[in-house]
């Protein structure tokens, strides 16, 4: 009977996860199947590109995991039962339900926006975590008259790319960021500075350490009384994990995020591993690994490894995860990428500029080329699951 592999999510770390375990195991030995409620790969790196009135270009699944192996089933997730190991789907439209059993299940449904419980966000801002989301602000976006007022509350690395690139793509509105704390607080003096020039080069009003207490349909209120005008509020001060794994019987965080080892697996049910923004793994120096796709990607590698080479008993690999840089595009022209250390803290080394842009753009499609892709420099020999009954451990034989 072959062993039925099942992932939850095809963003990044889901779709990336599934097609690695394609080339890394028999077609007749395991079957792999991903659940997405969309037929197409969403590059959620470059939603705030969509907001700002771009046309990204078109992946379904299908192109993508053609001759792979992985079966695509459209569904939305509504439970995951870990006791019986099944997962409950709905259909796309709401019409029909099922239960679809698993022997390993790979949890992959990310996260949502963040309204952090703020009074008036979940009514009046818009979000850009998902297309739906970053297409309504589109279209929002493409009714305002020259003068009006954008407010982006939240300067980490998704509210300076959402600032940046409305303000580039729409010159003529007024574009305000507000941030908790300094601006690039967390960048190098050079990373820095050179924010700051873009930033007052697109004509960007910044409010420094101003947090927002409250969201109203025209304005923002901060923290210390102050209203600021907005036409439309961009929230981006966060991430929320998909609650469906707070309601199983895995071990998770008081966020909701399950408790992985290093292979990525869950502490609590050994047939479940869990990538993305919905694993709670820790990273150097003892830190949990940030949600990003920084993260996610080597997750979804170290998670789909070690699942091969348990099936096949063999020797499962462990490589640390860690950081290299973090990559921010100011708009098209203009990006920064910042060295980092292992643990994610900036180094005094920073790459600016349009070389900075081309780079992050080569980083983007480098991730959308590893959907349904092995990886650069991976074996491409599938291994073959042999079972010998109550014998011993599993062998193998390399196929091409």
């Amino acid at each position: 009977m072959q062993h039925r592999i099942v992932v939850l999510g095809a963003g990044y770390t889901g779709a990336i996860a599934a097609g690695r375990l394609a080339r890394r195991l028999h077609p007749e030995d395991v079957t792999i199947t991903l659940v997405n409620p969309e037929p197409d790969f969403v590059e959620r790196v470059r939603l705030h590109q969509l907001a700002a009135g771009q046309d990204l270009r078109h992946r379904p699944f299908s192109g993508m995991f053609a001759g792979t192996g992985v079966e695509l089933k459209l569904a939305k997730v509504t439970a995951v039962h870990v006791e019986r190991r099944t997962v409950a789907l709905a259909a796309p439209d709401g019409a029909g339900q099922e239960e679809l059993g698993y022997d390993t299940l790979v949890y992959a449904l990310g996260s949502g926006w963040d309204d952090g419980g703020v009074p008036g966000a979940a009514e009046h801002a818009h979000e850009i975590s998902g297309r739906p989301g970053a297409l309504r602000l589109r279209d929002r976006l493409a009714t305002l008259a020259p003068g009006r007022s954008v407010v982006v509350v939240g300067a980490g690395l998704t509210g300076l790319e959402a600032a940046t690139e409305i303000a580039e793509a729409r010159p003529d509105l007024d574009v305000v960021l507000t941030a908790r704390g300094a601006l690039g607080d967390r960048l190098s003096a050079k990373g820095r500075a050179h924010l700051r020039k873009v930033v007052d080069g697109l004509g960007i009003t910044v409010h420094e350490r101003t947090p927002v207490d409250a969201v109203e349909a025209d304005r923002v209120v901060t923290a210390d009384g102050r209203s600021l005008p907005a036409d439309v509020t961009v929230w981006t001060t966060g991430f929320a994990v998909h609650p469906i794994a707070r309601a199983t019987a895995l071990e998770v965080t008081d966020r909701g995020r399950i408790v992985v080892d290093g292979t990525m697996r869950s502490v609590s049910h050994p047939e479940v591993y869990a990538v993305g923004d919905a694993a709670m793994a820790v990273g150097p120096g003892g830190e949990p690994l940030r949600m990003s796709c920084a993260s996610g990607v080597p997750m979804a590698w170290q998670a789909a490894d070690a699942i091969a080479a348990r099936l096949a008993g063999v020797k499962v690999p462990r490589v640390p995860i860690r950081y290299f840089q973090q990559c921010v595009s100011l708009g098209r022209k203009e990006g920064l990428i910042q060295f980092v250390t292992a643990d994610d803290r900036a180094v005094d080394r920073a790459m600016t500029g349009r070389v900075a842009a081309r780079y992050k753009e080569l980083i983007c499609r480098g991730a959308a080329w590893g959907v349904g892709r092995p990886t650069l420099g991976m074996p491409t020999r599938r291994r073959r699951v042999v079972r010998q009954e109550s014998r011993g451990p599993a062998r193998t034989e390399a196929t091409a």
